[in-house]
């Protein structure tokens, strides 16, 4: 009969233990991101539309690059054969029908055949720099977004640190913990993804510009060895 008496007590102070112990509370992302109150709220919805744009830009740069990289392997030979034996005509058409920077410049050389070999350099130049504009078009809005981002989680962080010290000053000697949850939330999430669109911008910016100094490194080539072309004794 003890015996039975001493497994009741057990299992009633278990009980008790049990529920005397806290239960761990998990928020989700989303509550994570809209437990900061309305300014908190305010700027992570701003850094989701940096994030968006930033992706936006990043993906139409990089098919526009992609494209503008784009060249037939024979199409220096086809320009070559053609110039050498006096088809001029025949090819600017087979530049007009390629739409690649490197057949503009190549283009704009031909039509300075003719000149002397420093005004077909210097228009080569030109037409050059004009396409380095329409690749890097939109590029620097992604280093803005790369620096603001990271700046504006910051001015959240501020925010809700100066919420939170509000809180305990208002609420005198006797502020809890919880009172205090708006302005943290507020400070660590703005934090978070500040750095999160700052990061992804920073990593997308660098990789465009690898991409697009590979375009330019083919267009100094292509026209570099147009111009030899010009060079070779009749």
């Amino acid at each position: 009969m003890s015996l039975f008496l001493q497994a009741d007590s057990l299992a009633i102070a278990n009980e008790v233990l049990t529920d005397d112990q806290p239960v761990e509370k998990t928020l989700s992302i989303w509550e994570l991101l809209t437990s900061g109150g309305i300014g908190g709220q305010a700027i992570i919805l701003v850094l989701f539309i940096l994030l968006f744009l930033a992706l936006f830009l990043y993906f139409e740069r990089l098919m526009a690059i992609n494209k503008a990289s784009k060249i037939d392997a024979n199409f220096m030979n086809n320009i070559k054969m053609n110039i050498m034996s006096g088809k001029i005509d025949s090819a600017k058409m087979l530049c007009a029908q390629t739409n690649s920077p490197v057949a503009r410049l190549i283009e704009k050389g031909i039509s300075r055949i003719g000149k002397p070999l420093e005004d077909i350099n210097t228009a080569i130049e030109n037409a050059g720099n004009l396409e380095l504009y329409k690749l890097e078009k939109n590029t620097s809005m992604l280093a803005t977004i790369s620096g603001a981002g990271p700046m504006i989680g910051f001015l959240g962080t501020v925010l809700g640190m100066i919420l939170a010290f509000h809180k305990m000053a208002s609420g005198g000697g006797q502020i809890e913990v919880g009172a205090l949850a708006e302005g943290i939330y507020t400070a660590m999430t703005t934090t978070v993804v500040g750095l999160i669109v700052g990061i992804i911008a920073y990593m997308g910016y660098n990789h465009l510009v690898v991409k697009t100094n590979k375009v330019v490194n083919q267009m100094e080539a292509n026209a570099v060895e147009f111009l030899d072309l010009l060079n070779e004794p009749v």
